[in-house]
């Protein structure tokens, strides 16, 4: 039964799609969303949660969205959650929320910076809402082919040193936790991250696959966890900070190309679905 709810679950969050993560499904256990959730729940304490992809010299609105309604959540439910990242998003974050900050450093240095924050914040989860994951050959792509390694802290250094269960949301093949399918991913036109995660959830855009997994928390709860998250505020938010979308490039209330509204409508369908 909860299979059937999972994978309802994943062909809502999975609407819209064009960037190859419908292929990917075939490769993933079925259930990802319910087992991530049961991950979650299963894993009270200090859950870190690393996002913000950078774009166009700031940070996209796909990940922060999503790690904001997820942290409220946590909150909610008495976790203590704290945001990992680095600027520009770091200093946008820490206004309102707890934030640890990750300089952008080497590879070397930040292996250190890592190992010192996992030891300080004793992690129970480590959570990854679109952030860039580490290919091959040691440096970070965006969606378009280009470089941005000297503008990514690397939060792949979590999942690889944490004592720890880690979920990662992506979706297009570029993201931390895609190694778990980087054999697909060689087969398109992306340079796939090769860093791994315990759970991988993809959907259409990252932020519905954090919703995915919510309706199943509220489902478990039996409580409606999207009563606590407004996606328009938290995108207007973000966007009066310097947020932009990350096909357009521009500060608007968008996420991937999708009108935010989009996203709303993906929450209607999950809580109607639950």
């Amino acid at each position: 039964m909860m299979d059937i709810l999972s994978n309802s679950i994943e062909e809502i969050i999975l609407r819209h799609n064009s960037r190859g993560m419908t292929r990917l499904r075939e490769r993933l256990k079925s259930g990802y969303c319910q087992r991530a959730a049961r991950l979650i729940l299963d894993n009270r304490g200090v859950v870190l949660i690393g996002t913000g992809f950078p774009v166009a010299g700031s940070f996209e609105s796909d990940g922060p969205i999503g790690a904001i309604a997820l942290y409220q959540v946590l909150m909610h439910l008495d976790y203590q959650p704290i945001f990992v990242c680095a600027p520009p998003l770091s200093k946008v974050l820490f206004k309102g929320f707890e934030t640890y900050e990750l300089p952008i450093v080497s590879w070397n240095e930040s292996q250190k910076v890592a190992q010192k924050a996992l030891k300080k914040l004793n992690p129970s989860l480590v959570v990854s809402v679109e952030r860039p994951g580490v290919t091959q050959n040691g440096r970070y792509y965006n969606m378009h082919g280009k470089d941005i390694t000297r503008f990514t802290a690397k939060f792949d250094l979590f999942f690889k040193y944490g004592n720890c269960p880690t979920i990662a949301f992506g979706d297009g093949g570029n993201e931390i936790g895609m190694g778990n399918v980087r054999d697909t991913l060689t087969a398109m036109d992306i340079f796939p991250s090769v860093t791994t995660c315990d759970e991988l959830v993809i959907s259409t855009v990252s932020n519905w696959g954090v919703y995915g997994v919510i309706a199943l928390m509220s489902h478990h709860l039996k409580e409606d966890l999207f009563a606590l998250i407004d996606p328009e505020s938290i995108a207007s938010y973000l966007v009066e900070n310097g947020c932009v979308d990350g096909v357009t490039s521009r500060q608007e209330l968008s996420e991937d190309g999708f009108p935010i509204a989009v996203g709303v409508s993906i929450i209607n369908r999950l809580r109607n679905l639950i």
